[in-house]
């Protein structure tokens, strides 16, 4: 176990908090205590400590569950005083491991509702953040609304005052807060969603028009909603890998995290009560964070699919294997280099060409054990977000199309259901009928041209490009992805 008493005694590879964690007080209020909140919020904050004057900014965490795992959790975090250690490796396998002190308390809202709700309406709060993942946010995808149907939000209506719900706290300790007098304050999405701000604030406010028109309208001109890009590798952390970490360490911790080296955080600065000094620790504030947004899901996510599909034909479970593969890195470099950049506006100050750089680094990194199986589920979803406008851009421009039709060609035949073995795969395809799935696993290299994965550009699919793409379904059955691979 970890405590305060060991940050005297750190062992010597082991970097502790360069500040007195015991004066810390809590700024931030953090919904969704994961690894990736962790090592990403947490780590800047944790870095903004060290600075003069910012001992307010620390976090009080919150768990929206209770029970088996959440309970566990919570019970780890209070015993280790909030303490936990992060070990940061480079692809290169060199890491450094420093013990974080920013959490000061960990509350479970089940069990401790009205401490949360206080906590949240107390004047010291000025932020309130959450990592509650992409779905989290019970937006409607037909309407762009908030949906209010849910049983768990229908509870929270019927009773505001005694909430289960994320959005039932926010706003009922908002609603307190409003008065008491204390003022708005920031919600700060830090879910990996475009428009992050936008959604939080349709979410939000949504809850609040069911419950009370003018409590909406007080958060809508009160509370500020930060749009934000992040970016990082957190994997998941098994028993086995805890006891590694801990033995590369040589600490006991109870709650031992693990991350790739690179770390980004794009971020509008609209902050309604004050913001920690993030732009010292290496922040970037800019009102054009969907430019860097569009740059990570044309580079980072496009070609973490076409990984993702071609690991799961070669039967490969993590992603550094797949491009380890060199005709697999070289024909991904392609794409990157031939079909995205030329046609993607760069962000301010970024260079496309070091970016990409960056990215195969970063998927070569075999400690961060990322799964393809995770990146190849709901492909037909993904491959209409990442990989649209790179397509139209291509086909429209009269550019040369081989590799984007080798990769509608790969994911089909990831749609199939069998790698290059015949073997069946796994797939995740949540949002696809019954009939479509049937479609999808035909022998017939045509017919699920058909299926909505291609639907974003389906006005471009002419009779000539949708026998090229057949053409290359049947090479990678018949010579297999690396041999089939136009590089």
């Amino acid at each position: 176990m970890l405590t305060y008493d060991d940050l005297k005694s750190l062992p010597e590879t082991v970097a502790g908090p360069s500040y007195d964690v015991r004066k810390v007080t809590s700024g931030i209020v953090h919904f969704g205590v994961g690894n990736f909140f962790r090592a990403h919020l947490a780590y800047y904050v944790d870095r903004v400590l060290a600075l003069p004057d910012q001992h307010h900014w620390g976090i009080t965490g919150v768990g929206l569950r209770s029970g088996g795992n959440s309970d566990r959790k919570a019970e780890e975090f209070r015993a280790q005083e909030g303490l936990y250690s992060l070990t940061e490796i480079a692809a290169d396998g060199k890491a450094e491991i420093r013990v974080m002190g920013c959490l000061k308390d960990y509350l479970q809202a089940p069990d401790e509702p009205e401490k949360v709700l206080a906590l949240l309406a107390d004047k010291a709060t000025k932020i309130i953040s959450m990592t509650i993942t992409e779905g989290g946010y019970n937006i409607d995808e037909t309407t762009g609304e908030f949906r209010t149907s849910l049983p768990a939000v229908q509870a929270d209506l019927a009773d505001p005052k005694n909430p289960g719900t994320i959005f039932g706290f926010v706003v009922e300790g908002l609603r307190r807060r409003r008065e008491a007098g204390h003022g708005g304050l920031t919600i700060m999405s830090c879910d990996n969603l475009r428009h992050n701000g936008d959604v939080s604030r349709k979410a939000f406010v949504g809850y609040a028009r069911a419950v009370d028109a003018d409590l909406a309208d007080w958060i809508d001109q009160n509370v500020t909603f930060p749009n934000a890009m992040v970016d990082r590798i957190t994997p998941s952390v098994s028993d086995e890998d805890k006891a590694k970490l801990n033995e590369r360490s040589g600490l006991k911790d109870l709650q031992p995290l693990l991350s790739e080296d690179f770390i980004q955080w794009v971020i509008e600065d609209k902050f309604a009560a004050g913001r920690p000094a993030f732009e010292k620790v290496g922040v970037e504030f800019t009102d054009q964070v969907s430019a860097y947004e569009h740059a990570k899901i044309r580079m980072l996510n496009s070609s973490h699919l076409i990984l993702s599909a071609a690991g799961m034909l070669l039967n490969l479970k993590l992603v550094d294997e797949v491009l380890g593969e060199p005709r697999v890195h070289k024909f991904v470099d392609s794409v990157l280099e031939k079909d995205v950049i030329p046609t993607l506006k760069a962000p301010p100050g970024v260079d496309l060409h070091k970016y990409k750089s960056t990215l195969l680094t970063r998927f070569s990194n075999a400690a961060m054990a990322d799964q393809v199986a995770r990146i190849a589920s709901d492909a037909t979803s993904k491959a209409q977000v990442f990989w649209t406008e790179t397509v139209r851009a291509v086909l429209e421009g009269g550019r040369d199309r081989t590799r984007i039709v080798y990769c509608m060609a790969l994911l089909l035949e990831l749609l199939r259901g069998k790698n290059e073995k015949g073997e069946k795969i796994a797939l995740q395809e949540p949002f696809l009928s019954e009939e479509q799935l049937k479609i999808a696993a035909s022998d017939d290299v045509s017919e699920s041209i058909n299926l909505p994965a291609f639907d974003s550009w389906r006005d471009l699919l002419t009779p000539e490009l949708k026998k090229e793409i057949a053409h290359n379904r049947e090479l990678i059955r018949k010579e297999g992805v690396l041999s089939s691979l136009p590089v």
